[in-house]
C-alpha cells in the first residue's frame, strides 16, 4: 500500500538535551573521543546495536531514559563541554588562515569522489579509496580549508559480507535509511527539496541533495531514488560499483555532470575542482558547456579556463583498473556535448584517448581527467613513477622522469584510526596537537619519553580488546547463518590474547596475494605452533572480494579450508564483513601489520599507515607508501624492491623471505622479555614506528600538500584567466592555436659545440644554436640543453635540462641561443637540444604537449671555440 503522504519524523528531545541533536548531525563525533563517549554513556548497548549511529540512537532511545538523563548533572556537564568544544572547533581556521593570507574572492574547493568512507553507520564506501576520501574531508576541516565534498548517496551502498558453511563469500545489501542517518536533506528558501536535472538519452533524470556535515566541511550527495524517475534511473544511486557498464556510465555522468549542476543549485562556485580518481571526469564536459553557453566562450577558450582550475589524483597502478567506455556508448550518452562543442566524433572522442589516431580505441576516464587538469598526481612516490610510465605517451618524446605527473603520498586521519586509549597516551606525553603536527616538529622527540611499561601495557589491552571483538563478530556471523551450539562455543575460543598477532586486512584481489603466507604449508604450521619453543603466532585476516571477482572469493575460501583441514581455527581467523569499526580494532590490537602485494601494483596502501600510528611495525613488500618509509627502523621489508617476470618464482622467493623474517627476527624480538615481562627491543621499534610514520603519513600533511601544490595554485591561475571577462583565457587559447599551427615549422639551422669529443670533469663546454622560428617568436619558446650519462642503449635516460640564453638574431633572421655547461662526473656523457613552449599563462611548459628535439641527422653540428653570434 503506497502512502498518500509522507512525513519525516525526528526525535523528540527534552529542551535541555537539544544539544545532542546538533552534536549527532556533525560527524565531528567520529574523531572526538569525548563526544563519542557521550553517546556511549547515553546507552552503551544501543550505541553498539545502532552501528554507532547517534541519529538512529536518539530516535529509538526510550523517553524514560531521556528524562533520567536530564537529571544527570555529570552527563549534562559532559554534554555542555562537548557542545562548547564543537562550537570552538567550527570557528577555527588555524592553518588555512595563516598560510593563505590573500585568497581569491570566494575561494572554495570542490572534491569529487565516487565513495566516501567516513564512519561505520554510513556504509557508502567500498574500501581504501573511500576511506581516504573521508579522511581528506576530516583533515580539510581540521586545518580550516574551505572545501566541499561531492558524491553519490547509495541506497544499498556496498555489500555486507558473510560466509556460508563452505567459506564462500556471500553478499547482502542492507537498505540505508537516510532519514535515520546523520544526513540533512537540502531545501530551498521555501522549504522545497533542492533537485537537479541531468539529461540521459530520451529522458531527464532527477536527483535530490543530501548533506553530511564533516566538521566544517559539507559533503553533498546526490540521490536518484525519487519519483518521477523510472526504477532503472532510481537504481543509479542504488549500489556502489554495481551493475553493468551502462550502469557505471550512468553513475559517472550523475557524479560528474550532476555534481556540477548540484553545486550551481546550491549557489556554490568553486575556485578549484579535485577529481579523486577518474570517475568524475565528465565534470569537464559540463563545465565547458556552461562556459560556452553562459559566458560566450569558444570550445578552445572554455577548455583552457576549465582546465586551469581542475586537478586529478590517480590511484590506479595498472591499466586494467581504469574505467574505459566503448566509443559508441560515449557518443550515445554524451553526443549532445559533442554537438554543443561543435566537434566531430573523432575530435570529441580524442578527449579520452591517448592515441587520437586510433579510432577504435576506448574512451578513458583517466585520460579525460589528465587532459582537462592543470595538476595531476599519483598517491606515493613509487606510484607517481608508475603513473608516469602508464600515461607518458600523452607527452610524446618527453623523458619519462619529466612527465608532469607528480606524487603526493597518501595519509590517514590520526584521530580516526588511533585507539582511544592510545590517543589519551599521546595527549598525555606529546600534547594535544600531535595529530596535526608536521614532520620535524619538536614534540615528536617526546615519543621516546613515553615509558616502555605504559606503552606496552596499553598495547596489550588493545590486543585483548581485539580478541574479544573478533570473537563477538564470529559469534554474530554464526548466529545469522544458523550455526550450531558447538560452533558458537568454538568461536569464543578463537585467538589467544597473549600470542604474537599478525594482521592482514584489505580487498581480496589476486595481486594482493592474501595467501602468500600459506605457500609452504608445513613451514607456516611450524611457525604458528612455535617451532617447538612455545613462541606461537596467530593471524587475524579480513577483507572483501568484489562480488564478481571469483578468484578473489577463492582466496577467502582457501584460507577457511586450510584452517579447518589443519586444525588451526584458533590461530588463523578470517573475520567477515570488514568495515571501518573492525579496521580500527585491528590496526590497534594486532602486533604486526602484514602486506604482500605484487610490486608495483599497490598504489599506496593506507592500512599500514594506520597500524604504524598505533605503534605496529609493518612487515611488507616494498610497494606503495612502505617503499618510501624507513622500513628498517619501523618494521621489516620483504625483499629489496625487485621486479620479477616469473610470478611463480616471485611468490616462492618472497614467501621464503617472509618465513625467514618471521623465524629469525619478528618472533624472537617479540618474545624476548625482561624481568618485567616487557619486550624492550620490540617497544623500541614501536616507538620508531610512531615517531617516524605518524607525522609523515598523515592526512594533515597530505591535505596541506594538496593545498600548497594544487588548490592555491589552481585557484590563482583560474582567477587570473577569468579576469576582464576571461580576456587572458581567450588570449591563451588563441596563442595555443597559433602555436599548434606553426610548431612543426621550427627548424634547428645549426648547432655549435666548443669541443668535439674529449672533456675533463668540471671543464666548461660552450654550446650555441641558430633557430628558424618562422611564425613563432622567441617569446613563445624556451630552448634548453639536455645532458646526462649515456646508457647502454645509447640514450640519455635521466638527464638535466639547462636553459639557453636568447642572444638576438643574425642577419639571416635566425634566432640565436647559447649556454655553457660542465660535467661533474666522468664516463660516456651526451647532450642534445630541445625546444618547449613558453607563455606566462601556462602552468607548465609541458601543458601544450609539444616538444622539439634536435635531430643529429638533419642539423649541421660544428665545432666552434665560442658561441654563435
Amino acid at each position: 500500500m503506497r502512502p498518500i503522504r509522507t512525513f519525516n519524523v525526528t526525535p523528540s528531545l527534552p529542551q535541555r538535551l537539544e544539544a545532542l541533536r546538533t552534536l549527532a548531525y556533525n560527524l565531528h563525533w567520529d574523531w572526538d573521543m569525548e563526544m563519542a563517549d557521550l553517546f556511549r554513556r547515553l546507552d552503551a548497548d544501543l550505541w553498539e546495536s545502532s552501528r554507532y549511529n547517534p541519529v538512529l540512537m536518539l530516535g529509538t532511545i526510550g523517553q524514560e531514559r531521556l528524562n533520567e538523563i536530564t537529571e544527570d548533572e555529570g552527563f549534562l556537564a559532559q554534554m555542555d563541554r562537548a557542545t562548547q568544544r564543537l562550537e570552538d572547533y567550527l570557528k577555527e581556521r588555524p592553518w588555512y588562515g595563516k598560510h593563505r593570507p590573500n585568497p581569491v574572492p570566494g575561494e572554495r574547493y570542490a572534491y569529487f569522489s565516487m565513495e566516501f568512507g567516513l564512519t561505520t553507520c554510513m556504509p557508502v564506501y567500498s574500501g581504501g579509496l573511500g576511506v581516504l576520501a573521508g579522511d581528506h574531508l576530516k583533515s580539510a576541516s581540521d586545518i580550516g580549508l574551505p572545501l566541499v565534498g561531492v558524491g553519490l548517496l547509495y541506497q544499498e551502498g556496498y555489500f555486507a559480507q558473510y560466509l556460508n558453511a563452505d567459506g564462500w563469500q556471500q553478499e547482502r545489501y542492507p537498505i540505508n535509511d537516510f532519514y535515520n542517518m546523520p544526513l540533512h536533506l537540502e531545501r530551498d528558501a521555501d522549504g522545497n527539496e533542492i533537485r537537479i536535472e541531468v539529461d540521459y538519452p530520451g529522458r531527464t533524470v532527477y536527483a535530490r541533495v543530501w548533506r553530511v556535515q564533516v566538521g566544517t566541511v559539507p559533503l553533498y550527495l546526490l540521490d536518484t531514488n525519487i519519483e518521477p524517475n523510472s526504477q532503472y534511473d532510481q537504481d543509479i544511486c542504488d549500489r556502489l560499483y554495481g551493475g553493468d557498464i551502462d550502469m557505471r556510465i550512468h553513475q559517472e555522468i550523475m557524479l560528474g555532470i550532476g555534481g556540477i549542476r548540484m553545486l550551481k543549485a546550491l549557489g556554490i562556485v568553486p575556485t578549484a575542482y579535485h577529481m579523486n580518481e577518474g570517475h568524475s571526469a565528465f565534470m569537464a564536459l559540463e563545465r565547458i558547456r556552461v562556459l560556452m553557453a553562459e559566458d560566450g566562450l569558444s570550445f578552445a577558450e572554455a577548455l583552457q579556463v576549465a582546465q586551469a582550475s581542475q586537478m586529478f589524483t590517480t590511484h590506479t597502478p595498472v591499466p586494467a583498473g581504469i574505467d574505459l567506455f566503448p566509443p559508441d556508448k560515449v557518443l550515445h550518452y554524451l553526443g549532445h556535448y559533442r554537438q554543443c562543442f561543435g566537434l566531430g566524433e573523432a575530435e570529441f572522442l580524442a578527449l579520452g584517448r591517448t592515441n587520437t589516431g586510433d579510432f577504435s580505441a576506448p574512451f578513458s576516464m583517466a585520460v579525460l581527467a589528465i587532459k582537462t587538469a592543470t595538476f595531476v598526481n599519483g598517491v606515493s612516490k613509487l606510484h607517481g613513477q608508475v603513473s608516469q610510465g602508464m600515461f607518458g605517451d600523452l607527452w610524446a618524446d618527453l623523458p619519462l622522469a619529466e612527465v608532469p605527473i607528480h606524487a603526493i603520498t597518501n595519509g590517514v586521519h590520526a584521530r580516526s584510526c588511533v585507539a582511544r586509549s592510545t590517543q589519551a597516551l599521546y595527549d598525555r606525553y606529546l600534547g594535544p596537537n600531535w595529530s596535526q603536527a608536521s614532520p620535524g616538529a619538536s614534540l615528536w622527540e617526546r615519543v621516546r619519553t613515553i615509558p616502555d611499561e605504559e606503552l606496552w601495557r596499553n598495547h596489550e589491552q588493545c590486543r585483548s580488546q581485539l580478541v574479544m571483538a573478533v570473537r563477538e563478530r564470529l559469534a554474530k556471523n554464526l548466529l545469522e547463518r544458523g550455526g550450531s551450539t558447538r560452533e558458537l562455543t568454538e568461536a569464543q575460543e578463537r585467538l589467544d590474547p597473549f600470542v604474537l598477532t599478525i594482521g592482514f586486512a584489505r580487498r581480496f584481489a589476486t595481486y594482493k596475494r592474501a595467501t602468500l603466507f600459506l605457500r609452504d604449508l608445513d613451514r607456516i604450521q611450524k611457525i604458528i605452533n612455535g617451532n617447538g619453543t612455545g613462541r606461537r603466532v596467530q593471524f587475524v585476516i579480513a577483507g572483501k572480494a568484489h562480488p564478481k571477482d571469483i578468484p578473489g572469493k577463492e582466496l577467502i575460501r582457501s584460507i577457511i579450508h586450510f584452517t579447518r583441514d589443519h586444525g588451526l581455527d584458533r590461530s588463523i581467523v578470517f573475520v567477515p564483513n570488514y568495515d571501518i569499526h573492525l579496521s580500527r580494532d585491528m590496526v590497534a590490537g594486532c602486533d604486526v601489520w602484514l602486506n604482500t602485494p605484487r610490486r608495483p601494483r599497490e598504489a599506496s596502501g593506507t592500512s599500514g599507515m594506520k597500524a604504524a600510528m598505533n605503534g605496529l611495525p609493518n612487515l611488507s613488500v616494498l610497494d606503495g607508501w612502505w617503499d618510501e618509509a624507513d622500513y628498517i627502523r619501523t618494521g621489516w621489508p620483504i625483499g629489496h624492491g625487485e621486479d620479477y617476470e616469473d610470478s611463480d618464482y616471485q611468490d616462492d622467493v618472497e614467501a621464503n623471505a617472509l618465513y625467514e623474517i618471521l623465524e629469525k627476527e619478528v618472533v624472537p624480538l617479540f618474545y624476548d622479555r625482561d624481568k618485567d615481562e616487557i619486550p624492550r627491543g620490540w617497544v623500541a621499534k614501536m616507538k620508531e614506528a610512531i615517531y617516524l610514520n605518524t607525522p609523515q603519513f598523515n592526512t594533515a600533511r597530505m591535505v596541506k600538500d594538496y593545498a600548497n601544490r594544487g588548490y592555491f595554485v589552481a585557484s590563482d591561475r583560474a582567477h587570473a584567466l577569468a579576469a576582464q571577462h576571461y580576456g587572458p583565457g581567450k588570449e591563451l587559447a588563441v596563442w595555443l592555436s597559433h602555436l599548434a599551427e606553426h610548431w612543426y615549422d621550427i627548424r634547428f639551422a645549426e648547432i655549435a659545440i666548443s669541443d668535439a669529443t674529449d672533456l675533463r670533469v668540471n671543464q666548461f663546454l660552450k654550446v650555441s644554436t641558430r633557430l628558424q622560428l618562422g611564425a613563432i617568436t622567441p617569446d613563445d619558446v624556451q630552448v634548453e640543453l639536455y645532458r646526462g650519462s649515456v646508457a647502454v642503449d645509447g640514450e640519455i635516460h635521466s638527464g638535466t635540462a639547462t636553459p639557453m640564453t636568447y642572444q638576438g638574431q643574425d642577419n639571416q633572421g635566425h634566432s640565436l641561443y647559447a649556454t655553457e655547461v660542465e660535467y661533474t662526473s666522468s664516463g660516456l656523457q651526451g647532450l642534445s637540444l630541445r625546444i618547449l613552449p613558453q607563455h606566462p599563462a601556462l602552468s607548465s611548459p609541458y601543458d601544450p604537449k609539444l616538444i622539439l628535439w634536435a635531430n643529429p641527422e638533419q642539423v649541421p653540428i660544428v665545432t666552434a671555440s665560442s658561441a654563435i653570434g
